[in-house]
């Protein structure tokens, strides 16, 4: 009997790939004042001034490493961050502006991550070394007029987002872990500096109510830009039913990730077909209930592949199939997001293997 080769070690992916990552939406941050959470291997405060700005800083005082959260006694007052230790004041830009008993000491000043926001939304960026960004999301913002309300859903699990994000390539997993019908790539997978798209078209049952199910068409444009961000646009044709997604990866403490699919959806006027209930009901509640129902069928997507990424072992040289398609072009789209990474052997290797990998 021939000898199997013994299978490589597997390169693990750095845990903190550089790029823009999720860290609230607006909505949950004017109603927590600050939020504070684990992020990208940080301790993380944000919060918002009286004219809205963002500010996502490091959660630690550089005055004496006091937690700048809300259980140590940090609030906002007058758009500023307030220590609960000493009272030292910071404003959006991270400086310290005010201490209640001396003038503001110029070199305290917080460690922010430069923020953006889109659609309600609030990223930041993440850069090797500290770096400044090298690539921006994209600037324009998507209309609001006529759309739901924003629905957020996070799980979180041992994970990596190269690995999540990896799904808006894998046509064949659509298949065979969700079970979609006709599948196919609409127009050739697309890539443009720190930009990936993604288009292709599927069919799917699905259960609406409790005693009825429809037959889903569905055509999704995706757009990714970096690790932690995906756009997905989608026109159900059955129902016509416009959606967005955005499914938001962002790594915690190097182990687990927090992935949050949002979901909104177009309103619903003369749709093709009445589903639920919903023609009995006022326009302008038709669309945020059906985005919860749709909603409740990406949650079920996700949920049936957590198990698989919370136990996969990476593999830099997959053995790939003729029905695999384009996972290797997407890695090597990859590679750029992990810009420290020595370049040989013998070193960790990832950025190495992803590179010869794509090359063959």
């Amino acid at each position: 009997m021939p000898v199997q080769p013994k299978e490589p070690a597997a390169a693990p992916l750095a845990p903190f790939p550089e790029g823009w990552y999720f860290v609230a939406s607006r909505r949950a941050l004017e109603k927590a004042g600050i939020v504070r959470k684990a992020w990208m291997g940080t301790e993380i405060v944000a919060w918002c001034d009286d004219t809205g700005q963002v500010c996502v800083a490091e959660a630690y005082c550089p005055h004496l490493g006091a937690d700048l959260g809300p259980a140590a006694g940090g609030r906002v007052r007058d758009g500023r961050l307030v220590c609960g230790f000493h009272g030292f004041e910071y404003d959006t830009g991270g400086q310290c502006v005010a201490t209640p008993f001396a003038p503001p000491v110029k070199a305290a000043r917080l460690r922010v991550f430069e923020p953006r926001e889109i659609a309600g939304l609030i990223f930041a960026w993440w850069g090797i070394d500290g770096r400044q960004p090298q690539w921006h999301l994209p600037a324009d913002e998507p209309d609001q007029a006529g759309w739901s309300g924003l629905h957020i859903w996070t799980s979180r699990f041992a994970g990596h987002p190269q690995e999540t994000t990896e799904n808006s390539v894998d046509l064949a997993h659509l298949r065979y872990v969700h079970g979609y019908d006709s599948v196919s790539r609409v127009e050739a997978l697309t890539v443009d500096g720190h930009l990936l798209l993604s288009d292709f078209d599927f069919a799917t049952t699905r259960k609406i109510t409790r005693f009825a199910s429809t037959k889903l068409k569905v055509s999704a444009k995706t757009l990714v830009a970096g690790l932690g961000y995906s756009f997905v646009e989608i026109r159900e044709h059955t129902i016509g039913l416009d959606m967005r997604l955005w499914i938001l990866a962002t790594p915690v403490d190097g182990t687990v990730i927090d992935l949050s699919v949002v979901s909104q959806t177009g309103e619903m006027r003369s749709p093709n077909r009445w589903i639920a209930g919903l023609g009995f009901l006022p326009v302008r509640l038709r669309a945020p209930i059906m985005n919860r129902i749709m909603a409740s069928f990406e949650k079920r997507d996700v949920l049936q592949d957590v198990p698989i990424w919370s136990t996969k072992s990476y593999r830099s040289r997959p053995r790939l199939a003729r029905s695999d398609g384009e996972i290797m072009r997407y890695r090597s789209y990859c590679a750029q997001f992990y810009p420290d990474l020595p370049a040989t052997a013998g070193d960790t290797g990832t950025v190495v293997d992803l590179r010869a990998a794509a090359d063959g």
